[in-house]
């Protein structure tokens, strides 16, 4: 059966209309999908009515659903299932796999699965952590596309159960997953997750935000080409929610920090003593070290294209 002839039959609800939201929205209702959506912006949801969105979603359409997709900031996400929690419970069991199944969209892990696996746990519904490896540098519904997610990866974070259950349960969120596309799937602890993701995210957004914040950034203009906007795409971001993902994910990312810190270092004090093989070296060690790496993610497709 295709993902689509799968769409077919589900209900979808989903909380935050956003990029990410408003992307899985797009998705599942181009696949055939019935999809509910929750945003506070009345503009918004007036315009995901218009193509994509069948109905509110509310304490009446949530029984409905198959698959419940919290695309809010980490806080609004654990609000929304307090809120709801013992309504989950009432028409879950997840022991025989009936009832939603809920997940979250946020950039953070630790933060938001602590309470959540807590909350699913005493309210005896199924929620699992997923963190879409897909987006741009741009948000909200306008930017939202069907096919955002298709051939991304995706890490999901299940709670701690025993063998069976936590196969049947990454199971049943493979199957409802695959109306949105995802390329490949990894399974890691939120620890696991919030640990990586410092560096491949968050720390990113931090040095390119902070790159352009130079005087001469005022001056690039005939002077920068690919180099440049490589290392200034993810400048541009969404303020509040990143302030919010990255004090979640504080005692990682500044540890990341620290280490680009003392790597700078090494490269300004080998220019002030104008040592050049100490900086060749430096140069030699990081282009080294990224071919080694793009060597194994080469091997790595290779094997997986087997």
């Amino acid at each position: 059966m295709s993902s689509d002839q799968q769409a077919r039959g589900l209900s979808v609800g989903i909380v935050g209309l956003g990029l990410i939201g408003g992307s899985f929205a797009r998705a599942y209702a181009a696949a055939g999908a019935r999809v509910f959506a929750f945003d506070p912006n009345e503009d918004t949801m007036g315009a995901a009515r218009v193509e994509t969105v069948a109905g509110e979603f509310d304490d009446t359409t949530v029984p409905c659903c198959d698959l419940i997709v919290l695309a809010a900031y980490p806080q609004a996400c654990l609000t929304w299932l307090h809120d709801h929690a013992e309504l989950l419970g009432s028409i879950s069991d997840p022991a025989r796999g009936t009832g939603p199944v809920v997940i979250d969209t946020a950039g953070v892990k630790t933060a938001v699965c602590r309470e959540a696996f807590a909350l699913a746990a005493q309210h005896g519904f199924a929620f699992v952590g997923v963190h879409p490896m897909a987006g741009t540098e741009n948000s909200g519904f306008a930017y939202a596309r069907a096919d955002l997610f298709r051939g991304a990866p995706v890490v999901l974070t299940p709670p701690a159960l025993d063998d069976i259950s936590r196969l049947m349960l990454l199971d049943r969120v493979h199957t409802l997953l695959a109306p949105a596309g995802f390329g490949t799937y990894s399974v890691t602890t939120p620890e696991e997750h919030d640990a990586v993701i410092a560096f491949t995210s968050q720390l990113a957004h931090v040095v390119s935000n902070a790159y352009v914040k130079s005087p001469t950034a005022q001056e690039h203009h005939g002077f920068s080409a690919g180099s440049y906007r490589d290392l200034t795409r993810v400048a541009h971001l969404n303020a509040p929610m990143w302030a919010e993902l990255m004090l979640d994910n504080a005692d990682n990312l500044s540890r990341e920090i620290s280490m680009l810190i003392d790597a700078l270092a090494a490269y300004r004090d080998a220019l002030d003593a104008g040592d050049f093989e100490r900086l060749r070296m430096l140069l030699a060690e990081g282009d080294r070290i990224k071919r080694a790496l793009d060597d194994a993610r080469d091997d790595e497709s290779e094997y997986e294209g087997k």
